[in-house]
């Protein structure tokens, strides 16, 4: 399986980074200076439902594992959770 990478800076409500199938374990990087609430979520039908996985209000680190094939992936900032800054938002498999 090759390199999956997702990047995008954030400076509005209602964006995220380009949706990556992730089967296995990625890493979550979220950095720049921002005020709001960044949301990770995840897709069982290719993108037509989003289902929140975690969320976060300040710069992060994390990893995590997803054991199913065909789920989607995507981090951003919903309707209503962005304050103010751009948002620096990686994930990666």
């Amino acid at each position: 399986m090759g390199q999956k990478l997702r990047t995008r800076s954030v400076t509005a409500e209602n964006e995220f980074c380009d949706p990556a199938e992730i089967v296995g374990y990625f890493n979550i990087s979220i950095s720049g200076t921002w005020e709001g609430t960044i949301t990770a979520q995840r897709s069982f039908d290719g993108g037509s439902t989003w289902l929140d996985v975690a969320t976060w209000t300040e710069n992060t680190e994390e990893y995590g594992f997803e054991p199913e094939r065909s789920v989607h992936y995507r981090v951003g900032i919903k309707l209503g959770e962005y304050d103010n800054g751009t948002a620096v938002l990686r994930i990666s498999q």
